[in-house]
């Protein structure tokens, strides 16, 4: 009869014990601070491409990819959806110089 008074004690810690870390990533994808960082994404106006927006604490940041685009590149923004607009922006404007001469729309962080 001790074995199973053995075997009990056995099986309640077993359900008493922490849960096994097989599972540490999704553990990990709960905490903010382990939460696996955005991807890099490229940016396009049409079939141009702008850039890439590189997340980083704080927002992303924009690398230009071509000479048109230099005067972005380095810019943090608060979202990829800003850094996107920036480029249009900037595209725009350099295939109809004569369009309105206006600030830029939006400011970077």
């Amino acid at each position: 009869m001790p074995h199973l008074q053995i075997e009990a004690e056995r099986a309640l810690n077993r359900l008493h014990a922490a849960p096994s870390l097989v599972d540490h990533r999704a553990e990990r994808a709960r905490n903010r601070l382990h939460a696996e960082p955005a991807p890099p994404r490229v940016i396009e106006i049409g079939e141009i491409t702008a850039g890439i927006a590189v997340p980083e604490p704080g927002g992303v940041r924009f690398f230009a990819s071509s000479r048109a685009f230099a005067p972005l590149d380095g810019t943090v923004y608060r979202s990829v959806e800003q850094a996107a607009r920036a480029a249009r922006d900037r595209f725009r404007d350099r295939t109809r110089p004569a369009a309105q001469a206006r600030g830029p729309r939006l400011q970077a962080v």
